[in-house]
């Protein structure tokens, strides 16, 4: 072909490219012209026409960029701390100290990603041979960080549990021997004692009740050994119950093993929360991390500076949550409170009258809306405490005073006696109580169980039981129990106060249809 020729045939093609093009925006056009203008006909027909909306302000802007925390680590990464704790190993022990050393290099290889240094290179650690102690073998590392001037560190209790010596490290490369002034393991607080002079400054304590979800918090610590260690994130959730004794404060912040102890810290530069947990799979960070509230922490840090030990009210009482069930069958309306499942013979709580079956919806006041409510309101007060408990009892509001005792080991709870005979139309055979049973329960009233089947068999109980109320009412004998049960709507479920061995709970007995 000449150069003409496909001169020529370029053009041709260029042509047909432009027609394709233009029969393509042609059909576009009659679509957009079909949906956005109408028809001949439908111009005839008064129709509405489009709406624009009208440009309206816009919202306001609420978050611009990320946030710098250098000037954060520069305030406050001076005051944490990396913390060693080591143990004594006694130089008699052969191959099984051999053995255990070499537990402890895989250990430090595949948990902290480096092996363990050789005994002669490990700092403070001294030569087997040296001394009469024993070596010391290296045991956990944790963080903390400097309260005071005159030398108190605060850290978890599970960072210096069982050591045998502890070693804070500042980040001035100084390294101090510490004494543990006390350790509380039910809110894993622990406080150091180190003696030493130019000490940065103490981290200034914040407001935990300022704290809001979704604020920026900052973390520093030692994790897997990597000494001062900066990251950040948000506050995911407050007072987050896990079932302990305090309620946490819940990030996204990367916390891993050995930044246990360390601080959170707000964009104020203050201390929020000891970092304390991580919820994983695998042993590392996974999103969810857990953090002591500070305000919780520094109480518990002022007792153990005081005393060495924390003291916490009791008043004889195991609870149970309540139920929506139950609550709607006894007329408490919602659920809240704590069920009182067994009185401590003896104990404050028995002494003012409470009974098993009560429901504590107050505690000096507060209002207690989930069971884990009560335990942390009665363990921070004072023993010795006059109190007022309010409980519901068979319908009606109660106000018990009672005075708050000191923490103890509960004591062991005793089996109720086997029961005897009766009948009525829930399934149960009954029986009443002799007086010796009366006297060994220490009950006033109430029928015994001795055969269940049909409604009270499917709810749950047993021969031995004890009832104690029917439909929100206290029974004294068998008879009571009838004419009470006579009363119900046999339609409805109805709920009894059920007492097995030392505890009571409600259960819901549903007729049969």
């Amino acid at each position: 072909m000449s150069v003409s020729q496909q001169s020529a045939s370029s053009k041709s093609s260029v042509v047909r490219r432009t027609l394709v093009v233009g029969a393509v925006v042609s059909a576009v056009g009659l679509v957009l012209s079909s949906s956005l203008f109408p028809h001949a006909s439908q111009a005839q027909q008064p129709t509405a026409a489009p709406q624009i909306a009208a440009p309206t302000n816009q919202s306001p802007v609420l978050v611009t960029g990320l946030p710098d925390f250098t000037q954060l680590v520069d305030r406050v990464g001076p005051s944490v701390v990396s913390i060693r704790t080591t143990q004594r190993v006694g130089g008699d022990q052969g191959e099984e100290s051999d053995e255990a050393e070499a537990q402890m290099r895989e250990f430090f290889r595949r948990f902290f990603g480096t092996p363990l240094p050789e005994p002669d290179a490990r700092r403070g650690t001294p030569r087997p041979g040296q001394g009469g102690q024993g070596e010391e073998r290296p045991r956990g590392l944790g963080s903390g960080f400097i309260v005071s001037q005159d030398g108190y560190v605060l850290t978890n209790a599970h960072v210096v549990d069982g050591a045998d010596e502890v070693y804070v490290n500042l980040t001035d490369k100084r390294e101090f021997k510490a004494k543990v002034v006390g350790a509380d393991k039910r809110t894993d607080v622990a406080v150091l004692k180190i003696d030493a002079s130019k000490l940065p400054p103490p981290v200034r304590v914040g407001d935990v009740n300022r704290l809001k979800v979704g604020e920026w918090v900052m973390a520093i610590g030692t994790p897997f050994g990597l000494e001062n260690t900066v990251t950040a994130g948000i506050v995911s959730a407050k007072a987050r119950d896990t079932g302990e004794e305090i309620r946490f404060i819940q990030t996204d912040v990367a916390v891993n093993p050995g930044n246990s102890g360390g601080p959170l810290i707000n964009m104020r530069g203050e201390v929020v929360g000891i970092n304390s947990q991580i919820l994983s799979r695998s042993g590392g960070f996974m999103g969810i991390s857990l953090s002591i509230p500070i305000d919780d922490a520094m109480k518990v840090a002022d007792q153990l500076r005081t005393s060495g030990k924390v003291t916490r009210g009791r008043i004889g009482v195991s609870i149970a949550p309540v139920t929506k069930e139950v609550a709607e069958s006894i007329g408490l309306g919602k659920a809240m409170g704590a069920l009182v499942q067994g009185v401590e013979p003896g104990t404050p709580a028995d002494k003012a009258g409470l009974e098993a079956g009560d429901i504590i919806t107050r505690f000096n006041g507060t209002a207690i809306e989930s069971v884990a409510d009560l335990p942390r309101l009665v363990a921070a007060t004072k023993p010795g405490t006059a109190s007022t408990v309010q409980v519901f009892r068979r319908g009606d509001y109660k106000d018990l005073k009672v005075t708050v005792a000191e923490l103890d080991a509960p004591s062991t709870a005793e089996k109720a006696s086997p029961a005897k005979l009766a009948a009525n139309a829930l399934g149960l055979t009954l029986a009443d109580l002799s007086a010796a049973q009366k006297r060994e329960l220490r009950q006033s009233g109430g029928v015994l169980v001795e055969k269940v089947q049909g409604p009270a068999a499917r709810a749950g109980l047993r021969p031995g039981d004890v009832i104690l109320s029917v439909a929100n009412v206290q029974v004294a004998d068998v008879k009571q129990f009838e004419a009470t049960l006579a009363k119900v709507d046999k339609s409805r479920p109805v709920s009894v106060l059920v007492r097995r061995g030392e505890w009571a709970q409600y259960v819901v007995i549903r007729p049969a249809q």
